[in-house]
C-alpha cells in the first residue's frame, strides 16, 4: 500500500490520507470544497463542485490515475436539489468517459460543505 499526499490538494483534516494505492488501484478519500491551502471556498454549488475536481485531479495525478481512469465516483451532496448543477460540472469532467456513479444526499458534510466526492482509479 502507497498512501497519497499531494501539496497541490487540502491535506487531510483527520487521521487520514488523501488516497491510497493497493496493487493497481487508487481509493481516493472524499475531496471537499477547500484550495490546497485548506481555505474553504464559501462560493454557490457549482464553485465548490469545481473546487472539489481540482483537488480530485491533483491526488489522481499524484497517484498516477486520471479522470479517464475513474471506474467509480460517489457524490454526497447536502441539497438534492442541487444535483443539476452538480451534473453539469461532473459532466464537464467525465464527458466520454463515464464511470459508475452513486449520489446521496447527506445530512452535513465537513467543514459545512455543500458537496464531497471519492473516486476510486484505475493506476495507469
Amino acid at each position: 500500500m502507497k498512501a497519497i499526499q499531494k501539496n497541490h490538494a487540502p491535506a487531510a483534516i483527520g487521521p487520514y490520507s488523501q488516497g491510497i494505492v493497493v496493487n493497481n488501484m487508487f481509493y481516493s478519500s472524499g475531496q471537499i470544497p477547500l484550495t490546497a491551502e485548506g481555505i474553504m471556498i464559501n462560493g454557490d454549488i457549482t464553485e465548490q463542485t469545481h473546487q472539489v475536481f481540482k483537488n480530485l485531479q491533483a491526488v489522481l495525478e499524484e497517484a498516477g490515475a486520471s479522470f479517464e481512469t475513474v471506474v467509480k465516483a460517489t457524490v454526497f451532496i447536502k441539497d438534492m436539489n442541487d444535483f443539476a448543477a452538480v451534473n453539469e460540472v461532473y459532466g464537464q469532467y467525465f464527458s466520454a468517459h463515464k464511470p459508475a456513479r452513486s449520489c446521496v444526499e447527506v445530512a452535513r458534510l465537513p467543514k459545512d460543505a455543500l458537496v464531497e466526492i471519492e473516486v476510486v482509479a484505475l493506476v495507469k
